[in-house]
Order: structure tokens, then sequence, then C-alpha cells
């Protein structure tokens, strides 16, 4: 638990500037006291305690505004950013140094038996208001786009944008150039829509120069 705290303390610090010294990350951090909370609900759920572990688990929602079903697996360093509307089903493993922002959605597509949530990889990022459905998973270092939803397996390294979710990069997103090296990697995402119409945009400059030739 101790473990828990300090490796949590040290990812708010990283990256959020306004997590000026340690009291601040401990107190005004609602992504910190859901997770140190479900380590324990977590724990109630393996020994059996399946009533007290939901029970303790929905007190935590109420005053996080994150619902963790005590049944998902969680890995070291995870980090929700602010934190309100995160919802994580009950299957979801999640690996590593994963971050997800405010809105995301860890859930199922109906009502399948067994692993019925997704999978996140090492050092996945989620966006804001995306929901990942289904018994899929995240490779290690993608990335899926605010607002996307994913509802198929997304390879290691990827970026998907978009509903359903589709790749539009194949390699993890470059750090901005003044981003410290221990930062997490942020949205750094690609727009397709944008980058249509930049190609549109010069399309037509070439004919209008042919045709004015």
């Amino acid at each position: 638990m101790f473990q828990t705290l300090r490796d949590s303390v040290e990812v708010i610090q990283k990256n959020d500037p306004a997590a000026t010294t340690v009291i601040s990350a401990l107190v005004n951090y609602p992504g910190l006291h859901a997770i140190v909370l479900h380590r324990l609900h977590h724990c109630m759920h393996r020994a059996g305690l399946r009533f007290f572990a939901r029970m303790g688990s929905q007190c935590a929602r109420f005053f996080t505004g994150i619902e963790i079903h005590p049944g998902a697996v969680i890995g070291r360093r995870f980090f929700i950013d602010h934190g309100m509307g995160v919802v994580i089903g009950e299957t979801s493993i999640i690996g590593d140094d994963v971050t997800l922002y405010q809105g995301v959605t860890l859930g199922g597509t109906g009502k399948e038996t067994g692993k019925r949530h997704p999978t996140l990889g090492n050092g996945v990022v989620v966006g804001v208001g995306a929901s990942v459905l289904g018994a899929i998973t995240l490779g290690d270092g993608s990335k899926v786009g605010g607002g996307a939803v994913a509802v198929k397996d997304v390879p290691p390294g990827a970026t998907v944008v978009g509903i359903p979710a589709k790749i539009v990069g194949a390699k993890p997103a470059p750090k901005a150039d003044d981003a410290p090296v221990d930062t997490l990697p942020k949205e750094i995402l690609p727009d397709p829509v944008i980058d249509a119409i930049d190609k549109l945009s010069k399309r037509i400059d070439e004919l209008e120069a042919q045709r004015a030739q």
C-alpha cells in the first residue's frame, strides 16, 4: 500500500505542474484516492469478501467520481488525470505506466460472461472521453484519442482515433522538445480530417496553377 502511494505521488508530480508539493498530491487528487482504495477493495475481492469490496468501491465512487470495480487488475504507476467520470469494468486488466484522462470508459459490449472488458498493455494512454469496449487488447505504448470508441485490438505503438477507432499512426508520437525526459507520453495525436483537408487544398492549388498556365 505504501509503495502504491509513493508511486502514485511520483507520477502525479512528474505529470502535473499543479502538484507542487507531496501534500498537494496526497490531498487534491481523486485519482490517487481511487487507486489506493481500489488496492484495498481488490484484496477484499480476492479474499472472497465481494459484497463488501463492491460496497466499498461504490463509496469510493461517491467521493472521487471514479468507478473502479474491485475485480479489475491494475499495474504500477497508474495515473488518472482529473478522473471525473472514469469507469473501469470488472475484468479489465491494466499494465504499468498507464494514463487515463477524465471520462474514460473501459467497459463491456453487452451481457457476455467471462473476460468482457479490455486489457491495456504497458504505457498505454487513453484520451478524454474515450471508450474502450469489449475483451480487446491495447498493445504496449498505444494511444486512444479523445472521444474515440475502440472496439478492436490496437497493435503496440499504434494511435487510434474516431468512431469506431481507426489507426492513424503506427509509432508512438514524439514528445515535445521541451518535455521532461521522465514525463509520460501525452496526447500528441494526428488529425486525419485536417490531413485530408490539407491534401485537398494542395491539390486545388496545383490544379489552379496548371489552369493559369
